[in-house]
This record gives structure tokens, sequence and C-alpha cells, in this order.
């Protein structure tokens, strides 16, 4: 661990260096999506100094954890215990050994905690009273808890509303990384130097987790790596797909149906459009299953213009999995030098959607660009199918992915567009353009002003079709830092 660095998680340190230098006891839960780097993040921090340690282990029963912990609880105590008949018994054991440290200052992790917590286990109550009558009480004690299941984590430990309300001191989410975050991390952690159009096609494919990231070998071309990770004979992320539900859900065939019909559906589904496709019965099961995929950084859930709650769409922004459903599934036989050899009209239409996604990953970036990052923003977008007015007027079907909608009475309406080489505004294009604003603004009935902004690549060519495009952002300005992220940095 002490020989490679860290990149980024400046604000996640600070938080833990605060964390350690006040006197009271502390409980600190980390979490966030599997493989974005929790587990480093804490052991790079403590330098691996920790009192006591212990990681669950996946779909393993609670007799095998519970001598699992025995063996730790001798590797750091240096001495022999009986093993715990249940978990009440385990951290009593963990009591007595970090009682007898006198020492001013306590740090114990736990890891995965929730694949501690199997079924008729009583994991989560014996941990419950393990903090609550002596952990809370004991000061300099720093107990760091983290968990893929991000889900698990949010109900059971930060908001939970029994015997762990009110005690989680500290929550730290950890966010897949940005661009510029995977440019530092290549060129300073693996030594790759790739241009900003290869990082960001190789952002479209893994997204920002780490884990991914630290997979890729220097010295190998762009297109070679990507085959070796996902297309060659026991390539590492080609069954990473199907783990990531069964270590993240209980349930896990139903969350990969919902991803699975959001992969389908660019545009996103309404909560009774997802019912309608999966033949789900029980509203309440299934709105509890997205908000899950939510949390875990799967899904996203937003407003479409001009509608309530009950209007919101779901819509899959996870990268990698869009990856995988597209181009490997279920196929089987595949091509192992496939990504080297596929032909461009067979990506263009998943990178223009993957395009599309990480522009939504950097709208504070897209903001930056535009000036506007300190105007309060509504991030939305709109749809609408072909439709006639009473006067006989038709109007064409509209789908808008991204709009700004600014407190100073301007919509910004994105156009993110995947390109080799600058964007050319074509004549068709143009009246495209005019035709869609027209439509968004007689049916919206908005008085506010409408600005086309094009996020694309390499820029825009000026011609004479290029005059309705109000503003451009590049791909540069995509990997650049926030003025959020700077004051962090500094």
């Amino acid at each position: 661990m002490s020989g490679k660095r860290i990149i980024g998680r400046d604000y996640e340190q600070h938080i833990l260096q605060n964390i350690c230098e006040e006197y009271e006891a502390r409980l600190v839960a980390v979490y966030g999506r599997r493989r974005v780097g929790k587990t480093y993040l804490v052991k790079y921090f403590f330098k691996e100094k920790f009192d006591f340690i212990f990681t669950g282990s996946f779909e393993t029963p609670m007799k095998v954890q519970l001598s699992l912990f025995k063996t730790a609880l001798e590797q750091y105590s240096g001495r022999t215990w009986a093993t715990a008949k249940n978990w009440f018994d385990a951290f009593a054991q963990l009591r007595e050994f970090l009682q007898g440290l006198g020492k001013k200052q306590i740090v114990v992790f736990l890891d995965e905690l929730p694949w501690m917590d199997t079924p008729r286990s009583n994991f989560l109550a014996a941990f419950t009273y393990f903090w609550n009558t002596w952990g809370s009480t004991r000061d300099g004690l720093k107990l760091i808890v983290c968990g893929s299941a991000t889900s698990w984590m949010l109900e059971k430990v930060v908001g939970d509303k029994g015997g762990l309300y009110g005690r989680s001191s500290r929550s730290i989410y950890l966010a897949p990384f940005k661009l510029s975050e995977v440019e530092r991390f290549l060129r300073l952690r693996k030594g790759i130097v790739w241009n900003r159009y290869q990082i960001l096609e190789l952002y479209m494919i893994l997204g920002g987790i780490p884990y991914y990231l630290d997979m890729l070998e220097k010295g190998l071309p762009f297109t070679q790596n990507i085959d070796n990770l996902f297309f060659r004979q026991g390539a590492p992320l080609r069954t990473e797909y199907e783990f990531l539900f069964r270590s993240l859900f209980k349930s896990a065939s139903i969350y990969r149906q919902v991803v699975e019909v959001l992969a389908a559906r660019s545009m996103g589904l309404s909560m009774k459009e997802l019912k309608d496709q999966l033949g789900a019965g029980d509203s309440g099961n299934l709105s509890e299953v997205l908000d899950n995929l939510c949390k875990c950084d799967f899904i996203r859930k937003y407003s479409a213009y001009g509608k309530k709650e009950k209007g919101s769409i779901y819509q899959l922004t996870d990268l990698f999995s869009l990856y995988f459903l597209k181009f490997i599934g279920k196929r089987t036989g595949q091509d192992e030098h496939f990504w080297s050899n596929i032909k461009e009209t067979a990506r263009n239409a998943w990178a223009g959607y993957a395009f599309e996604q990480v522009c939504l990953h950097h709208v504070s970036q897209i903001r930056q660009a535009l000036g506007i990052q300190g105007v309060l923003t509504n991030v939305c977008s709109w749809s609408s199918p072909r439709q006639t007015d009473n006067d006989g007027t038709e109007w064409p079907g509209v789908q808008i992915d991204l709009l700004l909608c600014r407190a100073d009475h301007v919509i910004d309406i994105c156009e993110m567009k995947y390109n080799q080489s600058e964007f050319v505004v074509s004549r068709e294009y143009a009246e495209k353009l005019r035709q869609r604003n027209s439509t968004f603004a007689h049916l919206t009935r908005t008085k506010d002003a409408l600005h086309n902004v094009l996020v694309t690549t390499y820029g825009l060519t000026t011609n004479l079709h290029s005059g309705g495009i109000y503003a451009t952002v590049t791909m540069d300005s995509l990997f650049s830092e926030t003025p959020e992220k700077l004051a962090m940095l500094a």
C-alpha cells in the first residue's frame, strides 16, 4: 500500500484527518459503489496502522465468519481466543481486547459490513449494542465501517431509525472519478499517457472506477487494453457485471432486469413504463429497487421539464453496465480482438449515448465552461410525441436530454455530440434545431430565452449554418477542475 500514492480523495482525507484530531469516540461510515476505492482510501490514510481490522466474506455463513473473526483477533492481540458462538460474544471479545490496549487513540476498521449481516445472525443488533454500550463512550476510539452495498449502509447505518439512529458521527460518500482524476490516475499511478480523446473513450467504457483503471497495462495500445479486459479468454471484467449485482443486492435478479430494460431505452422510463415492461405488480417493491439502484450509482432519477415528482424518469447512467450490455451480454465465443477490429459504424450508437452520459456526469464542468456556476440551475430533460394543434398545426416529436433551466430566465438546450473532429452544422441540422426550439417554446409555454449549447469533443466549425449555436463546450472543458474541487485542494 505504501508504494502507491492515492489520486484525488483530498476532501475525504480532510474529513478523516479532522475526525482523528477529535478527542471523542467517532463512528465513521464510508460508502459508495463497489470497486470505487473505499478500502484503499481507509488503508492509505491510516497507513495500515489499525488496532483491529476485519473484513466480511461474501455469502459466507455466520459460523465461518466468526471463525475468521477469531483469527483476526488472535493476529492483532497475540493471544488465543475461543471461537465466539454469536456476534454478541464476538464483539464482547473485541471490547475486552481493545480495553486492554491502554492507548489514547484506537482505530478499528470493519470492512464489507453488509456481508457480515447474514440471515438470522443478529449481526446488526450485536454491532449496535457494542457501539451504544461501550464504543460511543470510549474517548479516542475511531470505528471506521465500510460497505459496497450502498443501500444497506444508508438504511442500516447512516440513516438507521433504530438503535444506531444519530450514532454515525460522519458519513463519507466516495464517488467515481471525474475525467480530470482519471487523467491524473493514468499518468501518475500507471505511467500511461494517452490523449484526451482516448481517455474520454476509456471513461465511456469503464466509468471513473479506480479498480478497473488499475487493470490497464502501460505500453499496450488502448484498444488492446480493452480487449484484454473484456474479450480475451479469462478476461478479468468478463464476469464482473454479474458479480456486481450478486454482491450488492440480495434479490439480484430484479435489479438486473431493471438495468437491462433501461439499457434499451436511452431516454429512460417512468415508473409506470417500467412496471409495464417488467410485469411488476408491486409498486412498493419496484420503488425500493429503483431507490437502491440510484443510491448505488447505477441509475439516475430526474424530472422532466414542467412535470412534478410523479413525472420522474429513471435512466441508466452506469457506463460500465452500458458497455457490457451493448457489446458482451450473454455472447460467447467472441473475437478476442473484438475492440481492435470493431467497425466504426458498429459502435457509433453506443458512443453517442455513452458520451451523453459522460456529459451528465460532468454537468458542473459544463456550467463552469458556460460561466453560470453561480446561477441557480435545475437540470432536467424534456420529450414530446408528434402532435397536432386544434388549428391543424403539426409539431414534430422532440427529445431533449439535457436542459439547464436557470434562475436568470434562460434555458440552455444542450446538444451532446461525440465526434472525431470539429462538428459541422448542416442546413438540415440547423433547421432541426429551429423546429425543436419552436416546438419546445410552444408546447411548454415558456417565456425564458432559449440558448442552443453544443457539447462536443473538438468544438464547432464556423459556417453559414452555425449561427444558431449560442455557445460551445469542448471535451477539454469536461476535464477541468470545478471551483468547488479547487477549493478543496487549496
